[in-house]
């Protein structure tokens, strides 16, 4: 099962965010404090982050700022009612690794989680050093030479 953290004040969309990450087999940890947050993921492994801006406490841009200064390499959905141009080259500059406007269609909201979990899945299999073809199984070393 994944662990998701969704930083959201809205208790309606955190609700809706859950509810259908839940359906992606995710269970999920919910704040509303970006403070809060901040300090569980930097002591805590989770595999997605689902990131406002506007919170109280420490806002959205910071948490991920921080969060990215500490090495943490979690994937981070900036999902925020912040829609300029200049907005999203700041979320995404600063460390998010995708935003979504709102109002927002958790369809949409969907797929580009499972673009994060496909990208994390491939990349874990990269970083376990074999490689399978067909029917035979090679070490990145051993198969180097072709």
């Amino acid at each position: 099962m994944r662990k998701v953290v969704i930083v959201e004040d809205d208790k309606d969309i955190a609700d809706l965010l859950e509810l259908h990450l839940n359906d992606l087999n995710c269970s999920c940890l919910r704040f509303v404090n970006g403070r809060d947050a901040l300090d569980y993921i930097l002591i805590n492994r989770v595999d997605l982050i689902v990131l406002d801006i506007n919170l109280p406490g420490l806002d959205g841009l910071e948490v991920c700022r921080q969060y990215r200064e500490n090495s943490g390499s979690t994937p981070i959905i900036m999902l925020t009612a912040r829609s300029r141009e200049q907005d999203k080259v700041d979320g995404l500059e600063i460390g998010a690794d995708d935003y979504l406007t709102k109002p927002f269609s958790i369809k949409e909201f969907i797929a580009r989680v499972k673009v994060v979990f496909r990208r994390n899945e491939n990349s874990e299999k990269e970083d376990s050093g074999i490689i399978t073809f067909e029917n035979y199984i090679s070490t990145k070393e051993c198969a180097r030479w072709s």
